[in-house]
């Protein structure tokens, strides 16, 4: 984009727009709404339990009874979606990742219920079986502990195929394996599952600001010292993400996902710029931590700097945001 400037001070005083508020409400670039923003939750087995996650203050993980209540909130406020993380106890957890695609699991039950009870609410589960695996990794290994990219495809279609069935509005693969999109897109066609869309995670990148989600579900201690940069991508670059979307959408997938969110703006606006798609962002677990850290301790005014941080996305091109934040957010729009 280019500028060409015909006038100069004082002719010309960028402050006069700047003077009242109306007038900055008139040349405003971006808007936020609660239409922008996508909840993610987490899910766990039982009834009425509830369990905060020590390192995401005023994040719990809830019962199916309590996610509901959440889910009235979330469709009252505005909320188009919600993005659905299960905690599995360890006794479903095994090499192979089963549970992953059980009809009658923990994720399957719970969108049954959510498109019963609030059936104009969007509901995204998560493809993806590191909270399936007793070694945390998004896939299954090999006798040297590589994750298997095409046998891991062949579980995250029967995964995507059993969250489609069950009612999921949006199944969005986080796992990162090559061909996935398009075996999943493949599958859903021949079953007759047309609308169901997919939003891939198509930049995701090997980023140490996972680590409070890990602990969410209860992957953390699985992954233990391991890491996920043979599959993740590495956060020096930039091109790559532009390759893998492009590679994402050609297979088939409806909508994009950057993830981390804040330290990955650049790559969100290349995405928006170079290819203009419908493109999401993710204010990830680390990302939210650090915003409660500074809050709690007074060094940032939180409901000023949750609106700030989720406009940033917006000016930088992301079409919709998750973020923990939503709620909070939502409210702060309405008043």
């Amino acid at each position: 984009m280019s500028f060409s400037i015909s006038r100069q001070y004082p002719a010309t005083r960028l402050r006069r727009m700047r003077k009242d508020d109306f007038s900055r409400r008139m040349m405003r670039e971006s808007s936020l709404t609660p239409s922008d923003l996508i909840l993610p939750v987490f899910v766990l087995e039982g009834e009425q339990r509830r369990e905060p996650v020590a390192s995401m203050p005023g994040v719990d993980r809830m019962s199916l009874d309590l996610l509901l209540e959440e889910a009235g909130d979330v469709f009252a406020l505005g909320i188009p979606a919600l993005a659905l993380f299960p905690v599995i106890d360890a006794q479903h957890k095994s090499e192979h990742a089963e549970e992953a695609f059980n009809s009658g699991g923990l994720v399957q039950r719970t969108v049954r219920a959510l498109k019963q009870a609030y059936p104009e609410l969007g509901v995204i589960t998560d493809v993806a079986l590191d909270p399936y695996t007793v070694h945390g990794q998004d896939g299954i290994l090999d006798e040297q502990g590589y994750v298997q990219n095409d046998r891991t495809v062949e579980t995250l279609l029967k995964q995507a195929l059993s969250h489609a069935e069950a009612g999921a509005d949006i199944v969005a693969p986080s796992d990162m394996m090559d061909g996935r999109i398009g075996a999943i897109r493949s599958v859903l066609e021949q079953e007759q599952l047309h609308n169901t869309r997919i939003m891939s995670y198509s930049a995701k990148y090997a980023s140490r600001y996972y680590g409070p989600f890990r602990d969410a579900l209860g992957s953390a201690s699985n992954l233990g010292k391991a890491d996920k940069s043979t599959y993740q991508m590495d956060p020096a670059n930039s091109d790559e993400a532009v390759h893998e979307v492009a590679l994402d959408l050609a297979e088939g997938a409806d909508m994009v996902m950057i993830k981390p969110g804040m330290p990955y703006l650049d790559v969100v606006r290349r995405i928006k710029q170079e290819l203009a798609v419908p493109t999401f962002a993710y204010q990830v677990s680390g990302e939210y931590a650090m915003h409660m850290a500074a809050f709690e301790n007074g060094w940032l005014d939180a409901d000023s700097v949750i609106l700030e941080s989720l406009m940033c996305f917006k000016r930088a091109g992301a079409d919709g945001i998750l973020t923990y934040f939503a709620k909070r957010a939502a409210e702060l729009i309405k008043q």
